[in-house]
């Protein structure tokens, strides 16, 4: 089921596919090793500055910094071309798995990873160039769409929102998952509320999140040969090679192929910090092979129920602004 979960929200899909994995580990009491783990969150801050970057350049498009679409996807080609080295495909990648990836990091990926984060932050002081000093742009974002903190907390709010609204919260720091708690990074916040602080926030955490990359990969280096998915026959196919020497491996891999594993009985609820703020994951097994229940916790469904308030006070014409700062993505509300 993991292929669903990803196309929730398909800026972010290693967000969605992270924390329904982690769920069903949690369920199994299951472990992943180290390189794994460090792989993830490398991916996922990869991630996170994809979703910005289409962000930006779109939400700038809708409000006529046409040329700003142009850069902004210029460095998400970047970040798409590894996950395409990494997982063959640039988007809905399919390659966190149950107890850890579904492949080794393929040789070239650190220098490539490194490069892109290096990359990042020029990147950003250059979209700052083009936008910060444009008077249309300051008309169009400053002391609009205003959301006090109290509004925000109320309203149920989460990642940059919150964040532009005064709110020192983020979970990879408040309630630390994978190895966030061995990672320097800052959490930038901002406390006027308004489209403008909304962007600034933004474009902060893209500069943090390669700075994250970074220590990633400096880890990965080091766990290189290591195992990065866990030695479960119950629940992790066995390699290839075994299956030509080992009818206890070919037996593993048939049972699970043709019927799963079964997850203990059981419910559970896991929080990530998505590139829109807390994804959650509550999962409900019955202790069979598939998942009683699956209700995730959308964080671009929470952001929309702050448009009535952000809209308030505003002109008709500040609604294509104010709705874009909120960053939602309509396939995690709509479905």
């Amino acid at each position: 089921g993991i292929t669903y979960p990803a196309r929730i929200d398909y800026l972010s899909f290693q967000a969605n596919e992270l924390v329904f994995v982690l769920a069903i580990e949690k369920l199994l009491s299951l472990e992943t090793p180290p390189k794994a783990q460090w792989m993830r969150m490398c991916l996922s801050e990869l991630n996170r500055i994809h979703s910005h970057l289409v962000w930006l350049g779109t939400s700038a498009l809708e409000i006529g910094a046409i040329s700003m679409f142009w850069y902004a996807f210029r460095e998400r080609d970047l970040i798409l071309d590894l996950f395409e080295m990494v997982t063959g495909a640039r988007m809905h990648t399919r390659y966190f798995q149950v107890g850890g990836l579904a492949e080794d990091i393929p040789a070239g990926f650190y220098d490539q990873a490194r490069a892109a984060a290096k990359r990042m932050p020029k990147a950003v002081d250059e979209y700052e160039a083009l936008l910060d000093r444009n008077k249309i742009w300051l008309e169009r974002t400053k002391g609009i769409g205003l959301l006090s903190a109290a509004d925000a907390i109320a309203l149920g709010q989460t990642g940059p929102m919150l964040r532009a609204s005064g709110v020192d919260w983020d979970l990879r720091r408040a309630e630390p998952y994978l190895h966030y708690d061995e990672v320097d990074f800052e959490v930038p916040v901002y406390g006027n509320g308004d489209v403008y602080d909304r962007y600034k926030v933004h474009m902060d955490e893209m500069r943090q999140s390669a700075r994250i990359v970074s220590q990633c990969v400096d880890r990965l280096e080091e766990l290189q040969g290591e195992r990065w998915i866990a030695d479960d026959r119950k629940v992790v196919l066995p390699p290839r090679e075994e299956l030509h020497t080992s009818m206890e491996s070919l037996i593993h891999h048939f049972k699970i192929v043709t019927e799963g594993y079964t997850v203990p009985e059981g419910e559970v609820y896991v929080a990530i910090e998505s590139a829109r703020g807390e994804c959650g994951c509550y999962l409900v097994s019955d202790g069979g092979p598939r998942p009683w229940r699956v209700k995730f916790r959308a964080p671009s469904f929470a952001a929309l129920q702050a448009t009535a308030a952000c809209m308030r006070g505003a002109a008709v014409a500040d609604m294509v602004a104010v709705a874009a700062s909120l960053d939602p993505v309509m396939g995690d509300v709509d479905r």
